[in-house]
């Protein structure tokens, strides 16, 4: 039966208080208190945190004496590198708001983030592929100035001259002199201090570009409290083992918020070395573990996943970790149980979303986990369930509903958007779009995306709960189940595997299989094997290209 009292459930009661802050208070605390840590490290170059504020200094002063005001809007296209770090703090210092773009991401998508934001300077590495888009499209959106970050004067000596002699062909051509482009060197000639803006707790640090649930991608405004409210209930989460030096491994893209809370914030609150990864490849990012331990090592399941395929003798140490945290997607449990068996270290999964800076909930570092689980609220934040039909309604434990949440951590709404901020909000809880449900201990239990429901002849069927018995069979690697048409019910599931190398099943074989774990309504009409599965940029299993095809094949494009 439904109340209108929102549970009040708290396993892990935390006595949480939270002062509002900046974001670039994390940054100067780290360097006031431990300048002589290491920051940044990047493919074997380091830098201390006293160095790293030095950066920070003179790039936001170059940044004001380029025209960067207060409210402006500053584009940064780039890949886990320093100048990420420095130009992000630096923009923050002088009270501009932070616009994160993916580098892989094509010109209209581009073109697009830049005239919804109204940003008019950008920052872009000095890849030709990568410039050349935000070239094309970024003058004609507004853009007046792009500074362009050389890899080359980043690498250790060594690497730094094999690119420039091996990477020619990669390099991007831009002319000193164009009246656009502006060399990063050029930016931070000036050794004279910021001039000193005011900026509140309150004001927005970033616009954080996502789709929701529908439509095209929006930006989450996102307030320098909401951050670092999330990097301090982070902390608060995991915990007291975060005393000593700690070690971050950061391979996940900064530009994407769980990295950008997670890894980057997070780290910089903690003082930890940031062991910086332009991307992911298996053979860099072991040999990089091996040099560099890490203590803090956030993934997605996708990434699990490629670990879990490797030899046994190919597999790395993670013995020293003090926390490794799963967010960006459900982490099926037969991924973290071979994880945890493989590599002797615990993945404790977490649930969040964009507008929320982003992370929810998390399984405890030390105590229970639950199967399925994304575990236990954050400190000072709530989660309701409300009812699918009618939302003004919150349901009790056990009900499966929508997830709403309360907490310092959520966006204060979309960027120009008054009437989806109203759409996202229900008596003032942020709605998700997720299906869940919180268990008598307070535990959340996602069970699927609304959207992503499937209707059959009237019954819910939630793709998750396919997957999940999917992934029971050892020779399943990726599983992603969608809606299709049936005209009988309305829609039936239809299921996508990718097996593991060098295994082998039949259609057949799986449906036999499947009779155990799924209902009738459950199994899926169709499954098909396929060589891979569609991700999105960021490496998580995408399903809307598979429900595309499926559309165009049956005439309904």
């Amino acid at each position: 039966m439904a109340t209108k009292a929102p549970p009040q459930i708290d396993p892990i009661p935390h006595n949480w208080e939270y002062q509002p802050q900046l974001v670039t208070d994390l940054l100067d605390y780290a360097v006031l208190e431990h300048g002589e840590r290491p920051a940044i490290d990047f493919m074997g170059r380091g830098w201390s945190y006293a160095q790293l504020g030095r950066m920070v200094e003179r790039a936001a002063r170059g940044l004001q004496d380029l025209g960067l005001r207060k409210g402006d809007r500053f584009v940064l296209c780039l890949p886990n590198t320093p100048y990420f770090i420095v130009l992000y703090f630096a923009a923050l210092k002088v009270g501009a708001v932070m616009v994160h773009m993916n580098p892989l991401y094509t010109e209209r998508e581009m073109e697009h983030i830049i005239r919804d934001s109204g940003a008019r300077m950008a920052a872009v590495i000095d890849i030709a592929s990568i410039h050349g888009k935000l070239r094309a499209v970024g003058p004609a959106c507004g853009i007046e100035t792009i500074i362009m970050c050389p890899m080359a004067d980043i690498l250790p000596t060594i690497k730094s001259l094999g690119w420039r002699m091996l990477k020619r062909s990669e390099h991007a051509h831009f002319s000193h002199d164009d009246g656009l482009h502006v060399d990063y060197q050029r930016l931070v000639e000036s050794s004279g201090a910021p001039a000193p803006v005011e900026v509140l707790p309150g004001d927005i640090a970033v616009l954080q570009y996502t789709g929701g649930t529908t439509g095209t991608p929006k930006g989450a405004m996102l307030t320098h409290a909401n951050l670092t409210a999330n990097a301090l209930q982070q902390r608060a989460h995991i915990g007291q083992g975060l005393k000593g030096p700690q070690r971050t491994l950061a391979v996940l893209p900064m530009f994407h918020v769980f990295a950008l809370t997670a890894v980057l914030n997070f780290s910089i609150e903690v003082a930890a070395e940031l062991v910086l990864l332009p991307r992911f490849e298996m053979k860099q990012f072991l040999e990089t573990i091996k040099r560099k331990p890490p203590s803090l090592f956030f993934g997605v399941p996708t990434l699990f996943i490629a670990m879990n395929a490797l030899p046994r003798d190919q597999q790395p140490d993670l013995s020293g970790l003090r926390a490794c945290i799963s967010g960006g997607a459900p982490l099926p449990l037969d991924v973290r149980t071979s994880f945890e068996q493989m590599m002797k270290a615990r993945i404790c999964e977490g649930y969040g979303l964009t507008e929320a800076s982003p992370i929810v909930a998390c399984n405890p570092v030390d105590g229970i986990i639950k199967e399925n689980s994304c575990g236990v609220r954050f400190p000072g934040t709530l989660i309701e369930i409300r009812d699918l039909d009618d939302p003004t309604q919150v349901l009790p434990p056990g009900a499966k509903g929508e997830i709403c949440v309360r907490g310092p951590q959520v966006m204060a709404g979309y960027w120009n958007k008054p009437e989806e901020t109203e759409q996202a909000f229900v008596d003032g809880a942020l709605r998700t779009g997720d299906i869940g449900y919180l268990d008598e201990d307070g535990y959340l239990f996602i069970v699927d995306r609304i959207k992503d429901m499937i209707l059959c002849g009237g019954y819910n069927v939630y793709p998750r709960v396919i997957e999940e018995a999917a992934y029971r069979h050892p020779a399943i690697e990726e599983a992603i189940a969608i809606a299709i048409p049936d005209p009988y019910r309305g829609q039936s599931p239809k299921l996508f595997v990718k097996l593991h190398e060098g295994q082998s099943v039949t259609t057949q074989e799986l449906h036999t299989f499947l009779r155990d774990w799924l209902n009738k309504i459950e199994m899926p009409k169709e499954i098909e094997i396929r060589d891979s599965l569609p991700k999105t940029l960021i490496g998580k299993l995408s399903k809307k290209e598979l429900v595309a095809e499926e559309k165009a094949r049956r005439g309904m494009a």
